[in-house]
């Protein structure tokens, strides 16, 4: 469930997160971008409470069941203890996920697409994606191991958007000229993103395999560039208020940031109330993400969604 307005969220996530950061402080792991930047990518923003409170009931009813959200964690051997996580945590509030590894592992159940390079990886998991589930999900979100995310944020987020539309969004950085979704906050493709994507695949001048012989992209911009060809183009996610709602940093180095740059407004200067994804966190730090983002509730408060987002049909979700 999840209100417009989201003062619960922020309550709770940095509430929790706050005391991970007092106990945990010293191993709180920095993801590697940065919270705010100037760019001169397109910029959109999730709806306000207005938005939602105008539709009809039916409309609302619909809107909550037609999002529906397939999620895809590339994964390494080397990531069993993340990859356990995700798969215990987050990743249940998926309409479907699935875990793409670069070999066959016996302890978990994945996708192996038999190659340790990441721009591989990320190509191969896209193309069967598109292949088995074109029909299927509309919006196809990818995430790292180390990345911890609120599915019920990203469907409001996504609740007027229109996947027929070539969206690219996330947490936008620039290189160069080259404008790109940094792959630490994770990556949103719309059905027709995705439909572009697998297209230009097949032609190995505008999207090589095989980065340059000099030096190797990371598959992020790799990304970036091969759907620029497609005419699609990088745009950061933020909320009403403008602020990031992708995170390529744990809650611990935002509020670590916060205290120093506005040490009287931690909470307001540290995250967004409709935030989506954290990232660079340790296996430990996404349980107590999910206790203080879907557990912890104080007594005798109620709180008025105008949208429930259910859960998948036989999920054990939280």
């Amino acid at each position: 469930m999840i209100s417009e307005s989201s003062s619960f969220v922020k309550g709770v996530v940095l509430g929790g997160a706050f005391c991970m950061l007092v106990t945990l402080l010293g191993h709180i792991k920095v993801g590697h971008g940065t919270k705010a930047h100037h760019h001169e990518h397109h910029h959109i923003q999730a709806p306000n409470k207005e938005d939602v409170l105008n539709l009809s009931e039916g409309e609302r009813m619909e809107l909550s069941k037609s999002i529906r959200v397939y999620c895809i964690i590339l994964v390494k051997p080397k990531d069993l203890g993340h990859w356990a996580a995700v798969k215990e945590t987050w990743s249940k509030h998926c309409d479907k996920v699935e875990f793409y590894s670069s070999e066959n592992v016996k302890v978990f159940e994945s996708v192996a697409l038999n190659t340790n390079d990441m721009w591989v990886m990320m190509r191969k998991a896209y193309k069967i994606t598109y292949e088995r589930y074109k029909d299927e999900f509309s919006w196809f979100f990818l995430a790292y191991p180390t990345t911890f995310a609120i599915i019920e944020n990203l469907k409001y987020f996504l609740l007027k958007k229109d996947p027929s539309q070539p969206f690219y969004i996330g947490h936008t950085m620039k290189s160069g000229d080259l404008e790109y979704v940094d792959g630490e906050g994770g990556i949103v493709l719309s059905i027709e993103s995705l439909r572009r994507f697998s297209r230009v695949l097949e032609d190995s001048d505008k999207c090589p395999e095989q980065g340059g012989m000099i030096w190797k992209l990371a598959e992020d911009k790799q990304l970036a560039i091969c759907l620029k060809y497609t005419g699609v183009f990088a745009e950061n996610a933020e909320d009403s208020e403008g602020k990031d709602v992708f995170n390529t940093k744990s809650v611990g180095a935002l509020i670590k940031e916060a205290m120093s740059t506005h040490p009287q407004q931690v909470v307001d200067g540290c995250c967004s109330d409709m935030a989506i994804t954290f990232s660079g966190l340790a296996p430990n730090h996404m349980h107590v993400m999910m206790y203080g983002v879907y557990r912890l509730r104080p007594y005798g408060h109620t709180y008025n969604d105008a949208l429930v987002f259910l859960p998948p049909p036989g999920s054990d979700n939280d």
